[in-house]
């Protein structure tokens, strides 16, 4: 692989890895004190995906299914996701989010937003933010296409 490229990777790997952990531990809100790191990432993929099967979740999550299966539990005992049954398939299940989980997504976004603005904006050009989401943007695109494809 190209050195640079091979950089550019192991950084986003680290931004990744170790920016949401010191984000999300960074924030002292009590939304971070119910839910689990890991609650709040299922319930972002399902802000962006509106249903999902649990299978599906689990890829996305890079989890097994069961660590899906105990993380969908707690998160509908809080009223957060739905789970509901396919009518074609009785083993077959979509979830998504409630209202009420789409106010928790939506206030976790709202604080995670001002945190990362408050640590960057002081620290980054308006050249370098328009770099970034031109670039972020094409990954994104990318990633999307070749994940339709599969």
């Amino acid at each position: 692989m190209n050195k640079r490229l091979d950089e550019a990777v192991d950084l986003f790997k680290d931004v990744m890895i170790y920016g949401t952990e010191r984000i999300i531990k960074s924030i002292e809100h009590e939304i971070y004190d119910l839910y689990s790191p890991e609650q709040i990432h299922m319930l972002q993929i399902l802000s962006k995906v509106e249903k999902v099967s649990p299978g599906r979740l689990a890829e996305l999550q890079g989890v097994h299914k069961s660590a899906v299966s105990n993380r969908v539990k707690k998160l509908s005992q809080n009223g957060l996701v739905k789970v509901i049954d396919s009518k074609e398939d009785q083993r077959g299940k979509t979830i998504s989010l409630t209202d009420k989980g789409r106010d928790v997504i939506h206030q976790s976004n709202e604080l995670i937003s001002h945190h990362i603005e408050d640590l960057l904006s002081d620290e980054l050009k308006d050249s370098e933010i328009d770099e970034f989401i031109r670039i972020f943007n094409k990954v994104r695109t990318i990633l999307k296409v070749e994940d339709e494809m599969k």
